[in-house]
């Protein structure tokens, strides 16, 4: 049995986790508590300098949040990861390490609306540029590549829409440009989706979502694949170079393979700050324990669902990639055999108006800007999450006047396709 590798069920429970030596408490404990005893003045220069592993002060690491952090690392095949205080933050952490003023990175036009304003407005106070290209069509990202692009991100299932991307062939893109493809696999979760297997670089989630699973904590995570030789070129001096504050340590030539991880905490987590408390860690933890039965449920009540949609007099299209008129269902199929996610869209024949009234009238459904719960979700994008974006944007982002984007849960999916009909009629 020791040398048998662990399934994922088994890895959603164990990884990271050992009984607390202390006390012999079996769940790992909450650690609350802003800083950490040093054995003597040499232990804590020693940590201070990157000499030595260990715990200083709850912004750059806490022993709740490392479990956390070892546990998406093992689930998603990476070498370490960085927990933080929400998808953004990840985002912004991540992007830190590879960019400076006037630097590039192209980004899917298909994502998260918040992403989207993040991107094109937030990160220019940053002068980091966003070149757009269209996942459908992978010849794009090629032609956005300049001599200043550093990175491309992508979704692997793309909120709102559910359309699956071709992880491989944007990773060839990636190879080739020779930058680091970022996935966000939020949607996805490493249950149905392992993007590192696919040419991901970089993998980042909001745990808010499916891994933490029950709506109550706000997360992020960065999981470093340990694929990428950031000394090459000369492009990332931030791993590449000495770096000042940590007495001349060439981060990548110190840590090698999960060197990014480690920039992303010693130089982004600390100097930024977006630190993830402990308790929510905690939770998150709790969370990942169910994932892979909350996904199969997840996804068995959704395929259901979108296929009854799609019969339905007063709807006009379904978008979810587990059904065979997807044009998305030979790509779900290759990446996601054990269910295409719970986050898809449809439209109504009444359009924009329809919509809005849609959402009002669901009584199982709750209208909230979230995904990823237990119970089931609804939201008219076009009026709230991307409600930024101009009409032809929306359109491009899969979230059209027309679109009412559903996160389905895990109750019983009769009720939830009663409670949809009802709103409809």
């Amino acid at each position: 049995m020791t040398d048998r590798i662990p399934g994922f069920a088994t890895l959603a429970i164990h990884a990271g986790a050992q009984p607390d030596p202390t006390t012999g408490a079996r769940t790992t404990p909450i650690y609350q508590t802003t800083s950490f005893v040093f054995n003597d003045a040499d232990h804590a220069a020693s940590l201070f300098g990157l000499q030595a592993f260990g715990n200083i002060y709850t912004r750059i690491g806490n022993p709740t949040n490392a479990v956390l952090e070892e546990r998406v690392a093992a689930l998603e095949g990476g070498t370490a990861a960085l927990a933080v205080a929400s998808g953004h933050a990840a985002q912004v952490v991540v992007l830190q390490q590879l960019l400076k003023p006037g630097d590039e990175f192209i980004a899917a036009r298909k994502l998260y609306g918040g992403s989207i304003n993040q991107f094109t407005h937030a990160f220019k106070s940053f002068g980091w540029n966003v070149a757009w290209a269209d996942p459908d069509d992978v010849e794009t990202f090629e032609r956005a590549v300049t001599p200043r692009t550093k990175a491309i991100f992508i979704e692997s299932i793309a909120n709102p829409s559910g359309s699956i991307t071709d992880i491989e062939a944007v990773a060839a893109v990636a190879r080739k440009a020779g930058v680091p493809l970022i996935v966000d696999n939020t949607l996805a979760s490493p249950y149905l989706i392992r993007p590192i297997e696919h040419g991901a670089d970089i993998v980042v989630h909001s745990l808010t979502k499916f891994l933490a699973g029950h709506g109550n904590s706000l997360g992020g995570i960065i999981v470093d694949a340990g694929t990428f030789d950031w000394s090459k070129d000369g492009k990332y001096p931030m791993l590449s170079e000495p770096r000042p504050e940590y007495h001349g340590i060439k981060l990548q030539e110190t840590f090698g393979n999960f060197a990014f991880a480690i920039a992303c905490r010693v130089l982004g987590l600390r100097d930024l700050g977006p630190a993830l408390s402990p308790f929510n860690a905690f939770m998150i933890l709790t969370g990942i324990e169910t994932l892979p039965l909350r996904m199969q449920k997840h996804c068995e009540n959704s395929k259901a669902i979108a296929g009854w949609l799609s019969t339905h007099p007063a709807v006009a299209s379904v978008n979810y990639s587990g059904l065979p008129s997807s044009p998305y269902y030979n790509l779900a199929h290759k990446y996601a055999p054990k269910g295409a996610g719970a986050v898809f869209t449809f439209s109504l024949k009444g359009g924009y108006d329809a919509g809005v009234k849609l959402v009002s009238k669901l009584k199982l459904f709750s209208h909230l800007a979230n995904v990823g719960d237990t119970r089931s979700l609804v939201i008219h994008p076009a009026s709230t999450t991307h409600s930024q974006l101009d009409d032809a944007s929306k359109t491009k982002a899969g979230a059209g006047p027309d679109i009412v984007r559903l996160s389905i849960g895990i109750e019983d999916k009769e009720d939830l396709m009663a409670d949809l009909d009802q709103a409809m009629s």
